[in-house]
């Protein structure tokens, strides 16, 4: 299993993007600090985002918006589920006890 660790702080994430545009590689970068080279070029593309430079992403404010609307958006959810629930149940059950007591239909193979 992976390694994890806590998110680099945003200070360290921003002189490390002053770094690369400066002119240092981010596999320099990599070797002499902790981070991995693609994550420092992944801190640059964002960045680039952010200003208004890279035309491929969102903004960070865009994809925290993002991130708060799918929390409140998503389906199953521990609210939604009690809220649900009473009603579901009983049609639940009584399907099942319909299916149960059904007879079932069988077909005939004639051998030609």
């Amino acid at each position: 299993m992976a390694k994890t660790r806590p998110p680099y702080p945003p200070e360290f994430r921003r002189q490390m993007v002053e770094l690369v545009r400066a002119g240092r590689s981010p596999e320099e970068l990599a070797q002499e600090f902790e981070p991995t080279a693609q994550s420092i070029r992944n801190w640059v593309g964002q960045a680039e985002c952010d200003v208004g430079r890279g035309g491929n992403g969102l903004t960070t404010a865009e994809r925290e918006e993002l991130n708060q609307l799918r929390r409140e958006n998503r389906p199953n959810t521990p609210s939604m589920s009690r809220k649900h629930l009473p009603a579901a149940v009983p049609v639940s059950i009584g399907c099942s006890v319909a299916f149960r007591t059904a007879p079932r239909a069988r077909t005939v193979r004639t051998m030609s």
